[in-house]
């Protein structure tokens, strides 16, 4: 008689060190259970093939795929590695932990892993450490979509490189700079993306040899491995200004921010433009009564709802001008990007912020002071959805997993709004969505629940989805049962009898001595 069908329960893939376990045998014979995104199901088995013959042939049609995802299969699910898979001397951290990672993600179906590549580890050209990873990604079974990293992080501390830093260093308005003149080290001004300011050479150069670069190194891997790029524009990875505290992170803040405009550079552009446009006086700097980073829109006269600078003509002028500055930088960037990678069968991508503090006021000034002119009655994604489709370029927007809460502070915020707002400035562009989930520690079931309802929308736009971060977190008893869940819930999969593991002895659990105590503690960023 029969074992009875079903579902592999989330216990099976737990244990208590990592959460991980392997059916070892498939019904009478050594296989590994397998998961076919395309058909939704589980398939028992395996079948050796020619895989050069195989690459090949889906290198050709990966492209031409990427625009028929939506209405031929699921959304495809990466998870992104540690920000720190490659320290920042250029070797591999966690390497058996991941290891054991990406073995626990291909049972549960998973499309593949994101990969943090950042300009200070590899400016030099070794990608030595990277292309391994990528070699354990592939020999998982798994598809890599990569995240090229142009700008600086704090935590964990990946600088720019040396001699970008040095010469920043020697010429602090290459950064950008707020009204009290203090710097942020993260990202170049996009002032400077046109002059030729590191040591003869500019950005968008520096930028495009490192693209160069990426692309000779992971030729072996485009097409097969790698199906995803995408590309750094700003802060964060994000198109957008600097425009919150640099010790601050975008979940924690809840100020309007400031604008970022100080630097010679941007201020001798703003100089031009108010000339050009008759009004040399308002082109001496930037707006003189906005509030501070952490304060309120009352705090100051510019982004008052009522009566404020921002609906004068100065107000839309200078903002016009500013995001004006953002837009132009995002397009020679993603221009840059799909010079180097736009004959490739991959898709590119870069990521636009979900500013969603203060939405639900009239001015809306996180926005504003981030470069999005986007107040109530003024629609200002409609022209960032206009340029990602003219760069064939898709658009990853984070945050999908938050719902419109009671805020403190009187904070007037509404992430599901934007979102919405968003998406329907890519549907009406046709340009591909790619989601994330905002970077809180532990989204919850609700956060879960959010993310299935917004990508198994009829008609969504939503191509991929890629939930971070892989860490001591996310294999957790306390989140893994519901990642898994939610996996489940999305891919609908169904198992054959045969395909169950016996009983407790064929599950081939990951032991504590497999599995480093530096690994096991691994951290989620």
């Amino acid at each position: 008689m029969g074992r009875r069908a079903g579902v592999v329960k989330p216990e099976l893939f737990m244990t208590r060190n990592l959460g991980l376990v392997e059916p070892r045998r498939i019904g009478s014979r050594t296989g590994r259970i397998r998961f076919d995104p395309a058909t939704g199901r589980w398939r028992k088995g395996a079948v050796k093939v020619a895989l050069n013959g195989v690459r090949s042939e889906m290198a050709v049609q990966e492209k031409e795929l990427t625009s028929k995802r939506k209405s031929t299969g699921p959304v495809r699910l990466f998870v992104g590695l540690p920000l720190d898979a490659v320290s920042d001397c250029n070797a591999v951290n966690h390497a058996k932990a991941i290891a054991a990672g990406l073995r626990a993600l291909k049972l549960l179906g998973a499309h593949g892993v994101e990969l943090p590549v950042w300009w200070g580890v590899a400016a030099a050209g070794d990608w030595s450490t990277y292309l391994s990873l990528a070699s354990m990604v592939r020999d998982a079974g798994l598809r890599l979509r990569v995240s090229l990293h142009l700008h600086a992080s704090r935590l964990p501390a990946f600088p720019l490189p040396d001699w970008v830093s040095r010469l920043a260093d020697a010429n602090p308005d290459l950064l950008f700079t707020d009204r009290s003149g203090r710097r942020h080290s993260d990202c170049l001004s996009l002032a400077v993306d046109d002059l030729p300011v590191l040591d003869g050479k500019t950005p968008l150069q520096a930028f495009e040899e490192f693209f160069l670069s990426f692309r000779s190194a992971f030729s072996d891997f485009i097409g097969s491995t790698i199906t995803d790029i995408s590309v750094s524009l700003g802060p964060n990875g994000e198109l957008r200004y600097p425009s919150f505290p640099p010790s601050t992170g975008s979940h924690r803040f809840t100020g309007v921010g400031e604008f970022q405009c100080y630097d010679k550079y941007m201020l001798a552009d703003l100089k031009r433009h108010a000339e050009e446009a008759g009004n040399p006086l308002w082109g001496l700097t930037g707006p003189h009564d906005a509030p501070e980073y952490n304060q309120s829109p009352d705090s100051g006269n510019f982004f008052r709802d009522n009566g404020g600078s921002w609906e004068g003509p100065y107000g839309n002028f200078f903002l016009s001008w500013y995001s004006g500055q953002l837009l132009s930088h995002g397009d020679r960037m993603l221009s840059t990007a799909s010079k180097v990678f736009g004959d490739l069968p991959v898709t590119l991508s870069a990521k636009v912020p979900l500013s969603h503090w203060w939405h639900d006021t009239r001015s809306r000034p996180a926005q504003l002071t981030a470069g999005f002119y986007n107040t109530y009655g003024r629609d200002g994604y409609d022209a960032i959805g206009e340029m990602f489709a003219k760069n064939s370029c898709a658009m990853i927007i984070p945050g999908m997993d938050l719902l419109d809460k009671e805020q403190p502070h009187g904070l007037k915020s509404s992430p599901e709004s934007l979102l919405s707002q968003i998406m329907k400035a890519c549907e009406k562009r046709g340009v591909m969505v790619s989601g994330e989930n905002s970077l809180h520690v532990g989204i919850g079931a609700e956060g879960f629940k959010r993310i299935k309802e917004i990508l198994s929308a009829e008609n969504s736009s939503v191509d991929s989805f890629t939930y971070h971060r892989m860490g001591a977190y996310f294999f957790s008893p306390e989140h893994w049962p519901l990642f898994t869940e939610f996996v489940r819930s999305m891919a609908h999969p169904e198992i054959d009898s045969d395909d169950l593991p016996c009983n407790e002895e064929e599950k081939l659990s990951l032991s504590a001595d497999m599995v480093p105590e530096n690994d096991r503690e691994m951290q989620a960023v």
